[in-house]
């Protein structure tokens, strides 16, 4: 899943970046943030440069995806962000003492998230980032605070897909030439006839609900936006696939900045103990009717 990167056009918000490993997101509609964090007062973060220009400004610019369901989405008529990475990009803020009025939300496309985070565009990144060994040689990650691999999203009333195993015979589909698809492909996990391939993952969820594919497949993560939104329509099965590796999600800073990233790693840390992870899982990605815990923290 890490080799993939792919840029399609988005269905609400022109031009669409791909989660990190080649994907999307979608649909209308999603859920303002019922996440209120609380403000920690008189943070200091001495010797970090990005804090510093936080401070200096009086506000923090966060970079993020605003086309994931239930991840990072922002509401074509409200404008309002909402989302799993949404909210702890807010419960960071927080507890670097900014509250939700001194946030920036700053879309950036995939490609363009290493200069974004490098050039001081944005102070950090929360937007299904992987954390890989190519782009922690230009920047720096915090985290994780997600795990996941490749998963499958079915129908409600859909009983005999229960795992990669079951996928003969069932029209499979994904987004064009990503690895996900690449994958079942390799693995002949069902016939070529039937892998079906789209621009955007908005539209294998539309062929899913009107019943013309069996199955959707891609992060596990990003399914559950889109199964959170509907969870009455869509559902998640099977464990995540035993592929080569999974997906950490981390919180991308500057690379040479520490104390940032120290602090950050901290926030996180207290959330997973305190229950703040838990709450903000539950409001969002768990709305899909698939439970979670917060990973292990790692501190790259």
């Amino acid at each position: 899943m890490k080799k993939t990167r792919i840029l399609v056009a988005g269905l609400l918000a022109g031009v669409l970046a791909l989660s990190a490993c080649g994907r999307e997101g979608g649909p209308a509609g999603a859920e303002a943030s019922t996440f209120t964090p609380t403000v920690a007062q008189g943070v200091q973060v001495a010797g970090s440069p990005t804090f510093a220009a936080m401070q200096q400004r009086g506000r923090v610019v966060i970079g993020v995806k605003d086309d994931q369901p239930g991840l990072g989405f922002k509401d074509a008529t409200t404008n309002q962000y909402s989302g799993f990475d949404i909210d702890i990009a807010r419960q960071v803020a927080a507890q670097l003492g900014f509250s939700p009025d001194k946030i920036d939300f700053k879309p950036v496309p995939s490609a363009a998230r290493e200069n974004a985070i490098a050039r001081g565009e944005v102070d950090y990144y929360v937007g299904t980032y992987s954390i890989t060994d190519k782009r922690k040689a230009q920047i720096a990650f915090a985290g994780p605070y997600f795990v996941t691999g490749q998963g499958l999203l079915v129908r409600s009333d859909e009983n005999t897909i229960t795992g990669p195993q079951t996928l003969k015979g069932k029209k499979v589909c994904s987004v064009t030439g990503s690895t996900p698809i690449q994958r079942v492909r390799d693995q002949s996990l069902t016939e070529p006839a039937n892998i079906v391939e789209f621009q955007t993952y908005t539209q294998c969820v539309d062929q899913l609900r009107n019943r013309q594919v069996d199955v959707v497949t891609t992060d596990e993560a990003i399914l559950k936006g889109y199964a959170a939104q509907a969870p009455d329509q869509l559902k998640i099965v099977g464990q995540p696939f035993p592929t080569p590796d999974t997906e950490k999600y981390g919180i991308g800073l500057k690379k040479d900045d520490t104390a940032i990233r120290g602090k950050v790693n901290d926030v996180l840390e207290a959330s997973f103990t305190d229950g703040t992870w838990q709450k903000i899982y539950d409001g969002t990605l768990g709305k899909s009717g698939t439970p979670a815990s917060p990973p292990a923290l790692n501190r790259y």
